[in-house]
C-alpha cells in the first residue's frame, strides 16, 4: 500500500486498524462461538445448547389479544354446546389453540367453517404428537384451519388415550381425508366415519405405527425391490 504527502498534492492516509502500513489487514482470531449460548466446543452449530420452553398448557387468560378474543366470542356464540366441548384455550408464541373434547370436534369444526363470523374454510392439516409418560390421553391430535375470508388462523386440538377413537372431520373438511390416513398410519388413531382409513405412507400388512414413542428405533427389516436391507443396529458402523 502505498502513501502520498501533502507536498505533492496527495491525501495522506491513515493506516487502518488492526493492519501494518504496506502489509495485508490483521485479523484477529474469533473464537469458535455457535447458536444457542454455545462457545469453545466443535458445535459451531449450536444445537446441542438449544433447550426448548414447555409449554405450560394451562389456560391462557383473557383478553387474548388481536383476533383471538373475537373468535372465541364468535364461537361461544354459534356453538350451544361450547361450554361443554372447550377443555381449555392456550395462547402460545402468537397462537391460538382450542383444547375440544374428542367426541365434539366434527360439531366444532361445523361451526368454524359454517358461520358467518368464523369462516374457517380451510383444514390445513391434521397432525399428532404422542406424550407418552406425561399425559394419559397420550395422543394430541391438532388440526390447523384457515379462514381465507378473514386472514386468521388457528388450531384445534383433541387428546385421546390409546385406544380411543375421534370423529373423523371429511366431512366438513375434504381435504382431512388422507391426512386423518396419516395420522392413523403413523400413531394408530382411528378416526370413526372416515370413508376409507388406511395405511397411507406404510404397508398394509406393516406392524405397529412408526411415530409412537414405544416404537422401536431399530431391528425393523426392510425390502426395497427385491434387496434385503439389514436393520440399522445390524449395519456397519463407519467411524
Amino acid at each position: 500500500m502505498s502513501t502520498h504527502s501533502e507536498s505533492d498534492g496527495g491525501v495522506p492516509v491513515t493506516a487502518p486498524v488492526g493492519a501494518n502500513l504496506d502489509a495485508p489487514a490483521q485479523t484477529p482470531p474469533s473464537p469458535d462461538k455457535g447458536m444457542f449460548g454455545v462457545q469453545g466446543t466443535g458445535d459451531v452449530s449450536g444445537f446441542g445448547g438449544l433447550a426448548r420452553r414447555r409449554p405450560t398448557g394451562v389456560d391462557s387468560p383473557r383478553p387474548f389479544g388481536g383476533y383471538f378474543d373475537e373468535v372465541y366470542d364468535a364461537l361461544e356464540e354459534a356453538y350451544p354446546g361450547f361450554a361443554d366441548a372447550i377443555e381449555k384455550v392456550v395462547v402460545d408464541r402468537g397462537e391460538l389453540t382450542l383444547h375440544i373434547k374428542p367426541e365434539r370436534i366434527a360439531e366444532v369444526c361445523q361451526i368454524m367453517r359454517d358461520d358467518e363470523s368464523l369462516r374457517f374454510e380451510l383444514c390445513s392439516s391434521v397432525d399428532g404428537v404422542d406424550y407418552l409418560g406425561s399425559d394419559n390421553r397420550r395422543f394430541h391430535i391438532s388440526y390447523q384451519l384457515t379462514s381465507m375470508t378473514y386472514r386468521r388462523r388457528v388450531r384445534l386440538e383433541a387428546a385421546v388415550a390409546d385406544g380411543q377413537s375421534l370423529p373423523s372431520v371429511t366431512g366438513v373438511y375434504p381435504t382431512a381425508d388422507w391426512q386423518e390416513r396419516e395420522a392413523y398410519d403413523m400413531f394408530g388413531v382411528v378416526f370413526t366415519g372416515h370413508p376409507n382409513l388406511t395405511r397411507i405412507l406404510m404397508p398394509d400388512d406393516w406392524e405397529g405405527h412408526p411415530q409412537r414413542k414405544d416404537y422401536p428405533l431399530g431391528g425393523v427389516p426392510v425390502e426395497y425391490k427385491g434387496a434385503s436391507i439389514p436393520p440399522p443396529d445390524q449395519r456397519r458402523v463407519y467411524q
